[in-house]
């Protein structure tokens, strides 16, 4: 059953995917004040999701089971070293994304907005992670000050998710819902912005499982050269 969903994973992935672009280019209507522009609402919304939510959502949760002793593993800090470069890609993607949506907008392909401002931090402290990993050979040293400094960074998540209501900003509020939970978006258009959900979900599920395999072989490869070094000593230390 494993090996069936694992082989399903990249099918319904691509095939989400595609349904996402053929209903979002041409099922959908053009919106109504924005016209084509709008159609940026079905890959927009659902990537800062994975960028902001999933995966560096996913990062920081197992950054904290590794801090916590009983749920310490070396498979926390892979899973969290792996989540955080897939929510780095994102990141970079939302900003893309975002500003492509802004230019004919707001006339600007950047403006030191709230949100955009602190998605872009976030994004530099993604990377921080990835440098402080870096500059760490001792692995329990690494993976220690590394799952530390996850967990500070996504104080930054909640400041982006509440930006647009803290301050006044040129980025919109709430796309889907309103202040009183009820759907702004209805029909063929609310189908597809949740088909886009569910397959970038799928999509960084795939990204997550494919990077952290790579992380297994790195690993396996690492403890392979250094019994292989080992054993030669043994041997050079024999003669």
């Amino acid at each position: 059953m494993k090996l069936l969903s694992q082989r399903l994973l990249g099918p319904l992935t691509l095939v989400s995917l595609a349904l996402t672009v053929w209903m979002g280019l041409v099922v959908t209507p053009p919106d109504r004040t924005q016209g084509d522009l709008a159609r940026l609402v079905y890959v927009h919304p659902a990537i800062a999701w994975v960028a902001l939510y999933l995966s560096f959502g996913t990062a920081t949760v197992a950054s904290i089971l590794y801090l916590w002793r009983r749920t310490r593993s070396l498979v926390a800090d892979q899973v969290a070293h792996c989540a955080m470069e897939v929510s780095l890609v994102f990141i970079v993607l939302t900003l893309i994304t975002g500003s492509i949506w802004g230019r004919p907008t707001w006339g600007v392909w950047w403006a030191w907005d709230a949100r955009l401002t602190s998605s872009a931090i976030l994004g530099v402290l993604a990377v921080g992670y990835l440098a402080l990993r870096r500059a760490n050979d001792d692995p329990t040293l690494r993976a220690r000050r590394s799952a530390v400094f996850a967990v500070l960074s996504a104080i930054n998540v909640p400041i982006i998710h509440f930006s647009v209501l803290w301050w006044k900003t040129l980025h919109q509020g709430a796309t889907v819902f309103t202040a009183n939970r009820s759907l702004k978006i209805h029909g063929s258009m609310a189908w597809t912005l949740l088909l886009s959900f569910v397959a970038f979900t799928l999509l960084f599920v795939w990204l997550l499982r494919a990077r952290y395999r790579l992380e297994e072989q790195r690993t396996v490869s690492q403890t392979s050269s250094l019994s292989v070094a080992l054993e030669q000593r043994r041997r050079e230390g024999a003669h």
